[in-house]
C-alpha cells in the first residue's frame, strides 16, 4: 500500500487520532465526499483502518450516525503481572509417539514487545528463534501493506545477537517485559532448567503503540498508567501476524495478554467482530486472557421492571479518584435515561436520552469542584443496543448514586463497567458490585479460546480470575489454565507471573502443539480455533462435586494428554 507523501505527513501528525470501521459502501461515499479522512489499509478484508483529525472525529460520528460508537478504538491494558505438568503438557513432549513441541509452527504476540537477547529465544548455534518483530512505536519503512512502524526479520535479529553491540541495529526493546514473559512460557526453548509450552515453535512479536491522547482522555486514563493501548493497534498486529504466516506458510497460535472493561461484552463491537473473522481461518488459533477483575468490583447490573421505582447504582469513591468512566449497557428493546446524585445531594436531573454527537447533559456541580457528562449512543451498529456514557471530572469523595429510568422496558436488564484495573483509581468501586459478566473484552469475541486461571498447586480458582458469562449468555471462559506462580524469563532475568494473561500464554503454546499434531503431521488438515477449542474442551479435567460448564472454570481445566488420550476413543 502506497500512500503519498501529504497522507503519510498526515498519519502522522501528533493531532491525528485512527479508527476501525467495518468496509460499508456508506463509510467509502462518506471519505470520497470529505477531505478530512485518510483511508489507510483493510483489515480481513471486511474493515478498513482510517485517519482523521482529532478536532474533525466527531464529524465522522456525525456521517455515520450514533453507531459508529462501535467502531472508535477502546484502551486495553496488560491484564496481570509446574504448570506445564499440570496441563498436560510435558507428558505430550515426552509421550515417543507423539512427542509434540511446536516444530513448524509460529506463536504471535501482540504484546509489549520482546527481548530477542534472551538465550531462551537463541537456538544452540546463537541464532534467533524470532521469524519478525514488528515495532509500531518505530520509525523507519513500515512492513509491506502497513503504514506505521518497523518491521525486523529473523535476518536482522541474527545479525544484530552476531555484533558488539545489537541494540544499535534491533534497537526494539521490551522496557515493561510482559510480552517478554508470555513469549518464554508459550515458546522458550527447552533448557536443562526451563521450557516453554511449545519450545520447538518460532515466533512473530508485535510491540504495541501507546494510545494517544484523545482516547486516553475519552475514557479517563488516569495520567501515571503507562500501558494503555488502542484496540486498532491490536488489530493491525493481528493482520500482520496473520500476514506473515502466510508468508511462510506456517500454521500459527495467537496469544492476547490484554483487556478492556470497554464494549458491550457481547461479541458485536468491531474490535470482537473482527477477531471472530479471524478465528474461523484455516491453520489460525486466536487464544485471549478472561481478565483479572473477579474481585474488583467494577461491575454491576440488574433489571428494571415497567412502572417499579428507578435501578440504582451506588458508586463508592476515595479521595484523588480523578476522572471516572462508566459505561451502562442495555437491550435493543429498552431505552434507559439517567440521573445522578452526587456525595452532598446535589442532582444532576434525569437527562433525556437522545443520541447525538455531543453529550446529552454537561453540567459544572455548584457545591462540588466535579463536572458530570453524559452521552448516550443508540441504536449501536451490531447488537443495537444503547450505551450510556457517564463521566465524573474531578469525582469527589464518597458516595455517588446514579438512577436508571425505563423509558421503554421489554427486556430491562442492564449491566455497568468501570474500567478495569489500573485504569481506575482503587478506591473506586460498586456498593452492590457482582463478580458475573467481568470477562474483559477481547476474551468475549465470538470464536476466541477465552481462558481463565486457577492454581496447579491448590488445584483452586485463582480469585482475581474473570467469571462469564458474555452478556449474550455465552459460556465464559471457555477453560482455565495453570496462572498462579507460572515460571518464565522477564528482561532481567527469571521471575513469575500470576493471572489469565500468564494461563493465556500456556493455552498458545498448547494450541501450537495441536496445530503441529493436526496441520504440520497431516492428522486434521483443517484445523482452526474452532477445532481446537473442542478437542482441549472435551479433554478438560472436571470435578466430581462441580457442574459443568459453569462461569469459573468453563468446561473445566486444561488437560492435553487427556485430550489425545479421548482421541483414540473416538
Amino acid at each position: 500500500m502506497r500512500l503519498s507523501q501529504e497522507a503519510l505527513e498526515f498519519i502522522h501528525a501528533p493531532d491525528t487520532v485512527d479508527f476501525v470501521t467495518r468496509a460499508t459502501d456508506s463509510f467509502f461515499e462518506y471519505a470520497r465526499g470529505s477531505n478530512e479522512v485518510v483511508v489507510g489499509q483493510m483489515l480481513s478484508g471486511r474493515y478498513v483502518l482510517g485517519y482523521i483529525k482529532q478536532e474533525n472525529f466527531h464529524h465522522l460520528e456525525e456521517a455515520l450516525g450514533t453507531a459508529f460508537i462501535s467502531s472508535a478504538s477502546v484502551v486495553l491494558g496488560l491484564l496481570d503481572r509446574p504448570a506445564l505438568e499440570a496441563a498436560g503438557i510435558s507428558q505430550v513432549h515426552n509421550q515417543p509417539y507423539l512427542n509434540l513441541k511446536g516444530r513448524g509452527v509460529l506463536i504471535g504476540f501482540v504484546d509489549t514487545g520482546i527481548d530477542y537477547t534472551q538465550d531462551i529465544f537463541r537456538y544452540e548455534d546463537g541464532s534467533s528463534k524470532i521469524q519478525y518483530i514488528y515495532d509500531q512505536t518505530a520509525e523507519g519503512d513500515p512492513p509491506s501493506g502497513f503504514l506505521l512502524g518497523r518491521e525486523y526479520s529473523k535476518a536482522d535479529i541474527d545479525a544484530a545477537l552476531t555484533s558488539g553491540d545489537p541494540y544499535a541495529r534491533v534497537p526494539q526493546r521490551d522496557e515493561d517485559g510482559h510480552g517478554t514473559f508470555l513469549a518464554s512460557v508459550a515458546a522458550g526453548r527447552e533448557t536443562q532448567d526451563f521450557a516453554g509450552a511449545a519450545p520447538d515453535a518460532e515466533i512473530i512479536a508485535v510491540k504495541l503503540r501507546k494510545a494517544r491522547p484523545f482516547y486516553r482522555e475519552r475514557f479517563c486514563v488516569p495520567a501515571d498508567q503507562e500501558h494503555a493501548y488502542e484496540s486498532s493497534a491490536v488489530m493491525v498486529g493481528v493482520e500482520y501476524i496473520l500476514q506473515k504466516a502466510r508468508e511462510l506458510g506456517r500454521p500459527v497460535a495467537i496469544c492476547i495478554g490484554l483487556g478492556t472493561n470497554a464494549g458491550s461484552h457481547d461479541g458485536y463491537s468491531v474490535f470482537e467482530e473482527y477477531l471472530s473473522a479471524v478465528s474461523i481461518q484455516k491453520g489460525v488459533c486466536l487464544c485471549a486472557a478472561a481478565g483479572n477483575e473477579a474481585e474488583a468490583r467494577h461491575h454491576t447490573g440488574g433489571i428494571l421492571e415497567p412502572g417499579e421505582k428507578p435501578g440504582q447504582v451506588d458508586l463508592k469513591v476515595g479521595e484523588n479518584a480523578g476522572n471516572v468512566y462508566i459505561a451502562a449497557w442495555n437491550s435493543v428493546a429498552d431505552r434507559l435515561s439517567v440521573s445522578v446524585r452526587s456525595p452532598s445531594g446535589e442532582l444532576v436531573g434525569r437527562v433525556p436520552a437522545r443520541p447525538g454527537v455531543a453529550p446529552a447533559a454537561d453540567v459544572k456541580l455548584v457545591l462540588e469542584a466535579a463536572r458530570v457528562q453524559i452521552e448516550y449512543h443508540f441504536p449501536i451498529e451490531g447488537s443495537g443496543g444503547q450505551l450510556t456514557v457517564i463521566r465524573i471530572l474531578g469525582a469527589t469523595p464518597g458516595v455517588w448514586t446514579i438512577q436508571l429510568h425505563g423509558d421503554v422496558l421489554l427486556n430491562g436488564s442492564y449491566q455497568v463497567w468501570l474500567p478495569m484495573t489500573g485504569f481506575v483509581a482503587p478506591s473506586v468501586e460498586f456498593l452492590a458490585a457482582t463478580p458475573d459478566y467481568t470477562v474483559t473484552c477481547p476474551g468475549t469475541a465470538v470464536g476466541v479460546i477465552c481462558c481463565g486461571a486457577y492454581d496447579s498447586a491448590s488445584k483452586s480458582l485463582y480469585a482475581k480470575s474473570s467469571r462469564g458469562p458474555a452478556w449474550d449468555g455465552r459460556v465464559l471462559p471457555d477453560l482455565t489454565a495453570p496462572g498462579v506462580g507460572v515460571r518464565g524469563i522477564y528482561p532481567y532475568g527469571p521471575g513469575l507471573m500470576s493471572g489469565t494473561s500468564a494461563a493465556a500464554a500456556v493455552l498458545a503454546g498448547t494450541c501450537a502443539l495441536l496445530l503441529q499434531w493436526g496441520i504440520r503431521e497431516g492428522n486434521d488438515p483443517a484445523m482452526g480455533t474452532y477445532q481446537i477449542r473442542a478437542y482441549l474442551i472435551r479433554g478438560c479435567l472436571r470435578r466430581a462435586d462441580m457442574s459443568y460448564p459453569n462461569n469459573q472454570w468453563g468446561y473445566g481445566s486444561l488437560q492435553l494428554m487427556q485430550t489425545f488420550h479421548l482421541m483414540r476413543e473416538l
